[in-house]
């Protein structure tokens, strides 16, 4: 059978990381799939001289690599969502099959981009958008397709878990921690997209979607970064049995789902409490099988190039089958997604960690548990620091599970206090118990 040829898009760390994989192991990679694999065509803007790219023909004008008639199938890796948008729907529109590693691209635009596949038949392949090397897609899509998932919880944001580690572990500032995240590669300069949540939101989208047979709703999921978060919440947490780690939670609920992303205390026996440094991991809560945790590396060259090569290795494998949309994109058939409202966060039950900063005086703790009360919020445990120079008394508080809006308006009671002199900290809670 004849090769199949491949036009790689971008040739950074996720693009070269294929390539090299894609090289050394062309030989074990064609025994899995019957037929050869070659790169024919590299779009890349500047050169790249660590690869040899001799016999690949590379353009400087990434579009010819998608409107060149030999190339089967696409690997689009240049990031962003306008160009990469434009370069993916023209890909298809030529009957070319797509790879891509582009979250953000799936999380705003995948509905479009998955309805302009099926109708064209061809596949939009995906495994490295989510966790990197690990194989999450496949297995929702496919591993656990004959379960009813109830809820997934993941560290899906390599950056921000590194950074709450060694805020953990060695007691950091996280500004300090944050700008050797940046000297190490795994922080960008502009760093908002990760410590502000919103990578992991593109991500939690794609996994809701794949979960629950939802359409891909980017736009109400619940952000919230790590900015405010101190080392000292983190050593709280710690003396009270938890960890705090920056979850992407989706969970389906009688109301509606639930999608959001945030930082989340988890009592520290629980196996993704202990996913340290850079590591991505996901839980899976489903009805037959129970409860699941996929873990590994979330980024870096050899673990994107390899869920890239993944793909690509299904869709060769695909090439001779009559229908290849056979699974479809987001695990449902696109018939039958279903119209399940997504719950404001406002309507979510969560458990509470509450910092309070206030005034070394008594009354004050008599003042703040009047307040709790009166909005229906019972404490499950407070622990009072010793006064800092200041005068003032750092109170954490434990609560039960309450909504999130009579949380806020307890918030808003407590920091109406004359005596709390600064913003409430406030730490969802997730028992996270399978």
């Amino acid at each position: 059978m004849k090769p199949v040829k491949i036009g790689i898009v971008g040739l950074g760390t996720v693009g070269g990381g294929a390539f090299n994989l894609l090289k050394a192991n062309a030989a074990e990679i064609s025994r899995r799939t019957g037929r050869d694999i070659i790169v024919s065509h590299v779009g890349a803007r500047r050169d790249y001289p660590q690869y040899d790219l001799t016999g690949v023909t590379v353009s400087r004008d990434i579009f010819a690599v998608v409107n060149d008639p030999e190339v089967d199938i696409v690997v689009e890796v240049i990031g962003g969502t306008t160009t990469a948008r434009e370069l993916v729907l023209q890909a298809i529109a030529n009957g070319k099959h797509v790879v891509t590693a582009n979250k953000a691209l799936l999380a705003q635009y995948g509905n479009e981009i998955f309805g302009a596949a099926e109708a064209k038949g061809v596949f939009v392949a995906f495994e490295a958008a989510v966790a990197g090397g690990v194989p999450i897609i496949k297995v929702l899509r496919e591993g656990l397709s004959a379960n009813r998932i109830d809820w997934l919880a993941g560290i899906i944001n390599g950056t921000g878990n590194f950074i709450l580690t060694e805020m953990r572990e060695k007691g950091r500032d996280f500004a300090d921690v944050l700008k050797e995240a940046q000297a190490l590669g795994y922080a960008e300069a502009d760093p908002t997209f990760d410590v502000e949540g919103i990578d992991a939101a593109h991500k939690l989208t794609i996994l809701a979607s794949l979960a629950f047979g939802i359409p891909l709703q980017f736009e109400k999921v619940y952000t919230e970064g790590i900015t405010k978060l101190t080392r000292e919440d983190v050593s709280y947490a710690e003396e009270l049995g938890f960890r705090i780690k920056h979850l992407g939670i989706a969970r389906r609920t009688t109301d509606g789902i639930e999608l959001r992303v945030h930082p989340t205390l988890i009592p520290e026996q629980r196996l993704i409490a202990n996913v340290n440094g850079v590591k991505n991991a996901v839980l899976v809560q489903s009805d037959a099988v129970g409860s699941t945790l996929y873990y590994g590396a979330g980024a870096g060259a050899g673990a994107t190039g390899s869920a890239v090569v993944a793909d690509i290795v299904d869709i060769v494998r695909s090439l001779n089958v009559e229908n290849i949309n056979s699974v479809p994109h987001l695990a449902f058939q696109p018939d039958a997604l279903a119209d399940i409202p997504v719950l404001p966060v406002e309507a979510v039950k969560t458990a509470y960690y509450l910092r309070l900063q206030a005034n070394d005086k008594s009354g004050v703790l008599a003042d703040v548990t009047r307040i709790l009360s009166e909005n229906g919020i019972s404490i499950e445990a407070i622990l009072q620091k010793p006064a800092h120079e200041a005068g003032t008394v750092p109170v954490i508080i434990l609560t039960k599970p309450v909504i999130e809006r009579e949380m806020n308006r307890a918030i808003g009671g407590l920091e109406a206090l004359a005596d709390i002199v600064a913003p409430v900290v406030r730490v969802r809670l997730e028992a996270l118990d399978a």
